[in-house]
């Protein structure tokens, strides 16, 4: 089977949805609303859908990579936003490195975790 695909955006749900689109756009993604309960977050040609909703095994089973191009930088960036001071339950984990590479862990307001990493070159 061959496949076309163009873009891949998973669904993901918060328990405070107003302020998982906070969160989100002090992160620094786009934030596009379709409707009273989704939006659709964008970084350049990457993107996930955001919903008004909460099962909390799923948000606690939830998680993304997103790779970037500099986990170390990002890393400073991320930190400078002082999220976990406007997030409570908001929580980040430093950069560590891998056999594959190095990433640093972000867990939204909702729980959801995020891996933001690099790959070796």
């Amino acid at each position: 089977m061959e496949h076309k695909g163009i873009s891949l955006r998973p669904f993901i749900g918060a328990k405070d949805y107003n302020l998982s689109r906070s969160f989100y756009r002090d992160l620094g993604f786009e934030e596009t609303v379709l409707s009273h309960d989704m939006c659709v977050f964008k970084s350049g040609a990457l993107s996930f859908y955001l919903q008004d909703a909460y099962v909390k095994d799923w948000i606690d089973n939830t998680m993304l990579f997103m790779e970037v191009d500099d986990v170390e930088r990002f890393w400073r960036e991320l930190v400078a936003l002082n999220i976990t001071d406007k997030y409570k339950y908001a929580r980040l984990t430093p950069v560590r490195a891998e056999s594959w590479g190095k990433e640093c862990f972000v867990h939204d307001p909702s729980g959801i975790l995020w891996h933001f990493g690099e790959f070796n070159k």
